[in-house]
This record gives structure tokens, C-alpha cells and sequence, in this order.
């Protein structure tokens, strides 16, 4: 697709919010419900497509991409005409008689910019969040994942004109001419090399953006922690598709004093999950690209490797590795990883470990494995980081009851369930003055009447 054509697109959309069709409550209901039956309708072809750019299973796929689509739906159709009601809060006395209200409005055009690692939830949840708010989208899903791009751009296609829902696809030429064009927001997911290229684009429109990224994420085990569990979260968490999970546990930052027993459960874990050779266990996914399976090998160091390292290069698979002994000046710890490479740390004091965590950039979310209430409060307030779990990884994203979002070098914004409806809406606020009196203290010329009467009014 050309410039002039995705600059069309953005002008059609443009027109098309001006008209006021997409305000209506009953539009955005029945979008999502036409949506909602189109994804029902091609589960099947989504889970093929899902397989075919990451060799995701179809239990994985649906547990953490479609499933988690529809539920955001349903999540929506039953609390759209709630989040969309004007609310009223209270108005000073100072400004009586009147009433005061919050209005929540969408954005208007919006271009929702995905990325490969789960290419049909990254890209449909916020959609359905910017349709619940009323506002016209243009979807940018990643080149890497051709196969659900071209999904997502048929299901786009049978459920919405394109003055209400595009999808531009192609690669970073698409990209440059989308950020080169004014949109009313800007939901970006992915890396904190483009997420920077984003918002500096965004910059020359003002335009608000949301960024979602990454960082790494640290999962920090206490000696009190339930080791056997503590090693199944751990391994699900970490491995879940490969690795390529924003919010995957980085690297694992321990005590020293169970160090041994939690690398023996760990080990104890990937077989029970993967099987004695995951390679060839058809459940386990592979890495997205050449590129991307070259970065992660470089990270790998075979002397520090006790478990896994052996890879596939045709299928671009990597068996899930522990790496021991790490160091913070090791190359595996100067970038997030985003494969199944998991490096083990140690620390002798929670107060050191929490002084080093906070010492680097933001994660996008951190683990701690503890039965310490007083450990647990320490590092949950102390730490800074985007969201996270106790003695669990990645589920705190799989809810609609709370935002999800990094902030700093993690990302800016967050969203899901009402979050999500906010996040793509602007709250207008409005007095609405009454007529019938209008106290005179405000107006020029100022007398001593009204500087008693301001002062009794505003303290």
C-alpha cells in the first residue's frame, strides 16, 4: 500500500467519525458482536495461521490469544452503555447553581501498531477497546507474522467498511508513512528501539500515545518460597511461546541458599512440561525469524549452560536452557532476552536485591516466589515496575478487572477491561451553569463584600 492510499484511508476515517455514527451506543455494541461471531466463525483458520508464524499449538493459541479476544468482547458488551454514561461529581459551592460532569468521548482515527509475538491478541484486543469507545482504527500488525496479518486483515474485511476499521499491511515502508500521518492516538506494542521512533513521530502531532514494551523482567525466589511450585509457574511463565512474551520472567534472581534445589526443580519441570526432548515435542513453538534466532544463540554461554542449549536451526527452535552462575555483566544480561534462555542469579539479602533491581531500567513486570508477608510487602512497595505477580508469572495480564502497562523504559499507559475503554477515550469535563441566578462577587468592580464572600466561599 502506497502513501497516498493509507493517507485515503486515514481521511475516509476522518470523515466518517466527524459524521457522529460511531457515538451511538448500538454502533459499538453491534460491531462487537459482528466481530465476536467472525472470530467464532474462523477459529480455526486463526489457529492455523497463529501456527504457521510461530508453531504455537492450538490449546496455546486459544488459551493466550483468541480466548482471551473474546473474553475481552463479552467484557465490553456487557459494560459499554455503563462506561460511556456521563458521571457526576461534585461541584464546588463556589460555583453554584450548576452541575458538573465527566463525559467520556473517543479519540477519533487511531492507529493500533502490533507486534509478532502474539499477533491476533495484540492486535485485536486493543481494537475492540477502541471500538468500545467509539472510536475508527487503522490496524499495523507485524510484518514477521504474515500469515494472522493477512487473518486479521479478512476478518477486518467482512466485518467492518474501511472507513470504520482498516489494516495496513507491509513492512517498515508502511510504518514511516502511517507515523508520518496525523493520527487523534497512537497504541503502540513492541520494542524500545521503535517505541522511541513512535513517540518521537507522534511528537510532531502532539499526538497522545500509549506505549506497551518490555524490559527484563525480574523473578525473584526467597527462601521461604514453595521451591516444587515455585519451578512449575516458573518454567510455564518462561517458556510459554518460547519466550517471546513481553511480560516472560527475564531471569531468575534467587537466594544463594536454594540456588541448587530451585535449578534441580526447574530442570525437574521442563521435562515434565516439554518432555525429555522438546525439539520435537509438537506442542513447543518455535523462534519467529532467522534474525531473532541468531540474537538469542549469541546470548547463550555453553560454559554457563546446565540445562538444554541443544537447537534446531532449519526449524529455528531452541530448547528451553537454564544458564547458572550469571553475572550482571554477562551479554545475556545486557538485553531482554525473548526466548527461552533463563539465566540464574543469586543474591544474600532481599534489601541488596531490591537496591539492584531498582538501580536498573523499569521491567515491564516483576515475580517474587515468597511465603514472607513482610518480604512480600517490602518488595511490592519498593520495586518499580509495571505489574507482576506473587508466586505466579504472566497472569496478572489475563484479567479485564485491572490495567496492564509498563511505565518508564517499560512503556507509558496501560489498559484492558474499563482501563482499555479509558485509555482510548478523553474524559471531557463540564459544568453546566444554571440560568436562573448568577452571584455577582466574580465581576469587576472588586469590593470589600467580595473579598469576604471569595474567601468564605474558596477556603
Amino acid at each position: 500500500m502506497n502513501e497516498t492510499e493509507i493517507h485515503q484511508i486515514i481521511e475516509n476515517q476522518k470523515t466518517w467519525f466527524r459524521s457522529g455514527t460511531t457515538l451511538d451506543i448500538q454502533t459499538r455494541l453491534e460491531a462487537l458482536r459482528k466481530l465476536k461471531a467472525c472470530i467464532l466463525l474462523h477459529e480455526k483458520d486463526i489457529e492455523r495461521a497463529i501456527h504457521e508464524d510461530l508453531g504455537k499449538s492450538g490449546f496455546e493459541s486459544y488459551m493466550c490469544e483468541t480466548g482471551l479476544v473474546l473474553e475481552e468482547i463479552s467484557y465490553m458488551l456487557r459494560h459499554i452503555p455503563a462506561f460511556a454514561r456521563e458521571k457526576t461529581v461534585r461541584t464546588p459551592l463556589a460555583q453554584f447553581p450548576s452541575r458538573s460532569y465527566q463525559k467520556p468521548s473517543p479519540y477519533g482515527v487511531v492507529l493500533i501498531m502490533s507486534p509478532w509475538n502474539y499477533p491476533f491478541l495484540l492486535t485485536m484486543d486493543p481494537l475492540v477497546e477502541a471500538l468500545a469507545a467509539g472510536n475508527t482504527a487503522v490496524l499495523k500488525p507485524s510484518a514477521y507474522s504474515p500469515a494472522t496479518g493477512h487473518m486479521v486483515e479478512a476478518i477486518v474485511r467482512e466485518c467492518f467498511p474501511p472507513e470504520y476499521v482498516s489494516v495496513v499491511t507491509g513492512g517498515r515502508a508502511e510504518n514511516i508513512c502511517l507515523l508520518n500521518e496525523h493520527f487523534d492516538y497512537i497504541f503502540f506494542t513492541g520494542s524500545k528501539a521503535v517505541g522511541k521512533e513512535v513517540m518521537r513521530h507522534a511528537s510532531e502531532h502532539l499526538t497522545p500515545v500509549t506505549l506497551e514494551l518490555g524490559g527484563k523482567s525480574p523473578c525473584i525466589v526467597d527462601q521461604t518460597a514453595d521451591i516444587p511450585l515455585a519451578a512449575k509457574r516458573i518454567v510455564f511463565g518462561k517458556f510459554l511461546n518460547c519466550g517471546q512474551t513481553c511480560v516472560a520472567p527475564d531471569y531468575i534472581y534467587c537466594h544463594e541458599s536454594i540456588r541448587k534445589e530451585l535449578i534441580e526443580e526447574i530442570k525437574k519441570q521442563i521435562r515434565k512440561q516439554f518432555g525429555k526432548t522438546p525439539l520435537i515435542n509438537k506442542n513447543y513453538g518455535r523462534i519467529i525469524s532467522q534474525k531473532h534466532f541468531d540474537r538469542i544463540l549469541s546470548l547463550m554461554d555453553h560454559e554457563k549452560i546446565v540445562a538444554g542449549g541443544n537447537t534446531n536451526p532449519k526449524a529455528l527452535k531452541i530448547e528451553p536452557t537454564i544458564m547458572d552462575h550469571v553475572t550482571f555483566q554477562d551479554p545475556v544480561m545486557q538485553q531482554e532476552i525473548f526466548g527461552p534462555v533463563l539465566p540464574v542469579l543469586t543474591y544474600s539479602s532481599l534489601d541488596q536485591a531490591i537496591e539492584i533491581i531498582n538501580s536498573m531500567e523499569h521491567p515491564l513486570a516483576l515475580y517474587f516466589f515468597s511465603s514472607d508477608k513482610k518480604a512480600i510487602q517490602n518488595v511490592t512497595t519498593r520495586c518499580s515496575y509495571g505489574g507482576g505477580c506473587i508466586n505466579d508469572t504472566i497472569i496478572h495480564l489475563a484479567t479485564t478487572e485491572m490495567g496492564f502497562g509498563g511505565f518508564g523504559e517499560s512503556g507509558m499507559g496501560s489498559y484492558h477491561g474499563k482501563t482499555g475503554f479509558l485509555t482510548f477515550s478523553h474524559m471531557k469535563s463540564i459544568v453546566d451553569k444554571k440560568t436562573w441566578l448568577d452571584l455577582p462577587m466574580r465581576y469587576q468592580p472588586y469590593r470589600k463584600l467580595n473579598n469576604k464572600l471569595i474567601h468564605l466561599f474558596l477556603r
